[in-house]
């Protein structure tokens, strides 16, 4: 096999890896802004100025929306595991 050829075929798993991640970290994150931004905004308004008040709702969206996405993550990581498996028989042959 030629060395141009793995390179590219490392560069496709690597941007695959990328993707997943942000597939499976982009919905939690967003979450974590959105319900942060509100809160900050309540907290703007109402002049209150609770730690607690930014911190708790964040976190029990989060975890939410952590346990929402967590069987589709699942999935698409064993999805992708084993397309890498596949491709590291590939690479062994090579």
């Amino acid at each position: 096999m030629n060395p141009a050829d793995i390179d590219t075929r490392v560069l496709e798993l690597a941007q695959q890896m990328l993707v997943t991640v942000l597939m499976i970290s982009g919905p939690i994150l967003a979450t974590g802004l959105i319900v942060g931004l509100s809160v900050s905004l309540f907290q703007a308004l109402t002049s209150v100025q609770e730690q607690t008040l930014s911190l708790v709702p964040k976190m029990l969206a989060v975890l939410g929306m952590s346990l929402l996405v967590l069987t589709p993550a699942l999935v698409l990581l064993r999805s992708y595991t084993s397309e890498l498996f596949g491709q590291l028989i590939t690479f062994g042959t090579s």
